[in-house]
């Protein structure tokens, strides 16, 4: 009888020990991710940094950002960069408009390497991009994942810059886990209509490069029905920008998403 609980016990213990390398140790990765302005800051990446343990969070997001560049978007550290701005009101100042055209996805992965390269952070275990909300000019994922050169990518419009950020994180970090989130849903009929647009062409560029998509459109638990077009819903303050409850939800989503799919 004894042998027997002792049997039972070593099988118990044996089957803790698995189930305890079933997940990585989080506590010993480095959290790196870009987007707009439902990004920017200690929004969800925050919630996904403190569920998951994460030893760092690096966070270049930035409010009205896209993946599209624009004709004029500078070099990150070029000698003439005017800088990067958020803003989104009319103005008719040239500097603040060349800093607004370098609002783009890939201006902020060339800071995010910058900074890693300076020491400022440590390299990405995993990184992960949410953006695509502000983007107008969406391009062709046949197009843009022509070649396997980034040389004659067009990141003038999103499928290329996409494809352009993403595999330059991939490269840089070979050993770095990509996830990409889709945008989410809006209390803006219309806005969904062209969201799922860019989530489809999103997909492909994904799928091309062998990278996580997190369906944050369908899963996270904000939808359309209870929110408005311009004012305060059940998770969105306007109808666009999650609130707290909102930002916790998504970061929630994204935390399960990145733990059940790391390996």
């Amino acid at each position: 009888m004894k042998k027997y609980f002792a049997s039972i016990a070593l099988i118990v213990c044996t089957l803790c020990l698995s189930a305890q390398t079933l997940y990585p140790d989080f506590s010993k990765m480095n959290f790196g991710c870009d987007g707009n302005s439902i990004t920017a800051g200690n929004q969800w990446s925050k919630t996904v940094v403190d569920l998951l343990g994460f030893a760092s969070h690096h966070n270049v997001a930035v409010g009205s950002a896209t993946w599209a560049a624009h004709n004029d978007t500078q070099e990150y550290g070029a000698n003439n960069f005017a800088g990067i701005s958020g803003g989104w009101l009319p103005t008719e100042d040239a500097v603040e408009m060349q800093m607004r055209h370098n609002n783009v996805s890939k201006v902020h992965i060339q800071k995010f390497i910058s900074e890693v390269e300076s020491g400022e952070y440590p390299a990405p275990d995993v990184f992960v991009f949410s953006m695509g909300t502000n983007d107008r000019n969406l391009g062709c994922a046949e197009e843009a994942l022509k070649g396997k050169s980034l040389d004659e990518v067009d990141i003038s419009n999103m499928a290329g810059a996409a494809r352009w950020s993403i595999q330059t994180i991939q490269e840089k970090y070979p050993n770095c886990r990509v996830f990409v989130c889709t945008p989410i849903q809006t209390g803006n009929v219309e806005h969904n209509e062209l969201n799922l647009q860019k989530i489809a062409i999103l997909r492909e560029i994904c799928q091309a490069l062998s990278v996580q998509v997190i369906d944050c459109y369908s899963n996270s638990g904000i939808s359309e029905k209870f929110e408005q077009p311009s004012s305060q819903g059940r998770y969105l303050n306007d109808g666009l920008h999650p609130g707290t409850n909102g930002q916790q939800l998504m970061g929630r989503y994204i935390a399960k998403e990145i733990r059940n799919n790391y390996y």
